[in-house]
């Protein structure tokens, strides 16, 4: 069964960013930090990032997340989502417009420019595809940026989020959580390694 999946890397203070994000810095004022597990030698961070990318059938991303990655200081052959791992998903972006061109036009890309709820389902139709085609269920991803997420959970759209947290105390950035309904999680896993605190949890 294809699951829609919240995977993000967020600090002990809950950012997913530092100060100050924008197109030439992603991730803000001390934000590489939080993705620090993500390029470990550790095992299980490697375990972790490896299932999880395996398990992929499409993945979902605001506009400015976009603006980013395919930036001229964004994602190439090896700091792409899932680099030297597992096959490339395809990708869908909720925007308001598509963009004018493409730098990283050797990926999947889609544009849904009708809201979240229907970039989620296209991303559910591409993952399906993608589990009939490989023989096993694929999940969606919803990959961020924080307030993409954030708006999915408020939405009711996410079934598991999957929080890598970082030992950084970033003191500002973008939060995930700001307020809204109220979530019951309940957690499912929980994997301590020498670069972060993996925790899973099925969302009710």
């Amino acid at each position: 069964m294809t699951r829609i999946v919240a995977d993000i890397s967020i600090s002990l203070d809950g950012f997913v960013t530092g100060p100050d994000p924008g197109p030439d810095s992603g991730l803000g004022t001390g934000g590489e930090a939080l993705h620090t597990w993500a390029f470990s030698d550790d095992p299980e961070d490697r375990r972790i990032l490896g299932e999880a990318t395996a398990r992929s059938g499409a993945v979902v991303l605001g506009r400015r997340l976009f603006d980013v990655v395919d930036g001229p200081g964004g994602w190439d052959e090896t700091t792409g989502y899932g680099a030297g791992e597992a096959g490339t998903p395809a990708f869908v972006v909720v925007t308001g417009a598509p963009p004018a061109s493409l730098r990283l036009t050797g990926l999947d890309w889609t544009f849904v420019t009708t809201g979240l709820a229907d970039a989620v389902a296209a991303a559910r139709e591409r993952a399906g595809a993608a589990s009939a085609a490989s023989g096993s269920d694929l999940d969606v991803v919803l990959m961020g940026g924080g307030a993409t997420i954030g708006s999915a959970l408020e939405a009711g759209l996410v079934d598991v989020l999957s929080v890598h947290l970082a030992p950084v105390v970033l003191g500002a950035g973008t939060p995930l959580f700001t307020g809204g309904t109220r979530h019951t999680l309940v957690q499912r896993g929980s994997v301590a390694t020498t670069t972060a605190t993996h925790l899973t949890y099925d969302v009710r």
